[in-house]
C-alpha cells in the first residue's frame, strides 16, 4: 500500500523529516468531493511513491484535529505539499488537474535530487527553496506562517532592503558568486541597520507557533565599496534580545528597559562558512504559544557602526490559526 494513513502527530512530524516530500491529503469521511478524488490520489501515489524520497499520506480531519489545526486545514479536501518539512504548495479543494500538475512537478524535483546524489545541501538549494542550515529532527521551516504584511522594523537603512526580504525564500544573493553589494533599481535583498549597530524586529504569526529555533543568516561583504571607508563595513550580529506576544514593536529603550524572555549570543564559530547561517536555540519551555516575537538586535561582532542581516528562518511547529472558520466542503454545492 502506497499511502500512509497517519495515526499520530509524531507519526507525521517523523515523516516530515525522514522524506525529502510528503503530499498529505486532509480528507473526511463524510465529505462527498473527498471520496470522488481519492481513486485518482490514490493512482498518484502507487505511480509516484518512493521510500524516503515522496511520500502520500492521508489525514481524517476528524480523528487528527491538531494535525488539521496546525496547517490551517479548514476545508475538504485539502491537499499540502512539503518539501523537506516546509509547505510548499497548498490545494483546497477536489481538483484533479491542479492536484495532478503539483504533485507531478515535485516529483520531478525529487528524481532530480536523486540522480546529483541525494538531497539537496543546505548550502546548495534551488532558488526560492533556500535553507542556510540543517533542520532539526521533529521540527519543520514554519517561516511561512510570518505575516510579511504586517512586519515592522526600526533603524533599517533605507538604501539596502525592508524587513519582508528577510523571510524571502530564495537564496541570498551574495551566495551567488558576487559580494552582495549589487547595485540595481531592484531593492537589495538584505537588511542594514542605519544610524547605529542596532535594529528592532518585529515579527507577528499567522497562527500560533510553537519556536524552537531561528536561522539567521549575515552575509557582510569583506571589501568595502569604492568611495567608502572599512568602517563603513556593516558586521555581523552578536547579541539578540527576545520578546514574545506583544501587539506592536518595541522602542529601543524600553527593549532595553524591559526583560526579554530569552537573550541569546551568537558567537563567531557559530557562523557557518558556508552560507552564513548561524542557528539560535530557544529555551523551548519559553516559546510554546507564540503569535509574535520581537528581535532585538543589540550590537554586532566588532567595533563598527553597523549590522546586516539576509535572512531569517522560524523552525518549529504551526499551531493553530486565528479566527478558524468552521470545517466545509468544497466543491459539493449543487451543481458540481
Amino acid at each position: 500500500m502506497s499511502l500512509v494513513h497517519i495515526s499520530s502527530k509524531e507519526q507525521f512530524s517523523s515523516l516530515l523529516t525522514s522524506s525529502t516530500i510528503v503530499v498529505a491529503d486532509f480528507y473526511a469521511d463524510w465529505c462527498g468531493p473527498c471520496k470522488a478524488i481519492a481513486p485518482m490520489y490514490e493512482q498518484l501515489a502507487n505511480q509516484l511513491s518512493r521510500p524516503n524520497q515522496i511520500t502520500f499520506t492521508k489525514v481524517d480531519v476528524d480523528s487528527q484535529q491538531d494535525i488539521a489545526k496546525a496547517y490551517g486545514v479548514t476545508a475538504m479536501p485539502t491537499f499540502i505539499m512539503f518539501k523537506r518539512g516546509r509547505v510548499v504548495s497548498t490545494i483546497r479543494g477536489a481538483d484533479p488537474k491542479k492536484l495532478s500538475e503539483a504533485v507531478q512537478k515535485l516529483a520531478t524535483e525529487a528524481n532530480n535530487m536523486e540522480s546529483e546524489g541525494g538531497e539537496e545541501s543546505a548550502s546548495a538549494g534551488a532558488a526560492g527553496d533556500w535553507f542556510g542550515a540543517s533542520l532539526p529532527r521533529n521540527y519543520g521551516d514554519i517561516t511561512d506562517q510570518v505575516s510579511v504584511k504586517d512586519l515592522d522594523l526600526l533603524n533599517r537603512a533605507s538604501e539596502r532592503g525592508s524587513a519582508r526580504v528577510l523571510f524571502n525564500q530564495s537564496k541570498p544573493s551574495s551566495l551567488g558568486g558576487g559580494k552582495g553589494k549589487e547595485k540595481s533599481s531592484q531593492e537589495a535583498d538584505w537588511v542594514e541597520s542605519d544610524t547605529d549597530e542596532q535594529l528592532m524586529l518585529y515579527i507577528p504569526f499567522n497562527s500560533t507557533l510553537k519556536i524552537h529555533s531561528l536561522h539567521i543568516t549575515s552575509l557582510p561583504p569583506s571589501t568595502p565599496d569604492e568611495g567608502e571607508d572599512e568602517d563603513e563595513l556593516p558586521m555581523r550580529p552578536r547579541t539578540l534580545r527576545l520578546f514574545i506576544n506583544r501587539a506592536t514593536i518595541l522602542g529601543f529603550e524600553d527593549a532595553e528597559d524591559n526583560e526579554p524572555v530569552q537573550v541569546a549570543t551568537i558567537a563567531p564559530e557559530d557562523w557557518d562558512s558556508k552560507t552564513g547561517t548561524a542557528k539560535v536555540d530557544l529555551r523551548f519551555v519559553k516559546f510554546q504559544k507564540v503569535t509574535s516575537l520581537i528581535v532585538f538586535f543589540v550590537d554586532g561582532d566588532g567595533e563598527r557602526e553597523k549590522i546586516r542581516v539576509d535572512r531569517i528562518r522560524v523552525i518549529g511547529e504551526a499551531g493553530e490559526k486565528r479566527d478558524l472558520g468552521k470545517l466545509e466542503k468544497i466543491g459539493d454545492e449543487a451543481g458540481e
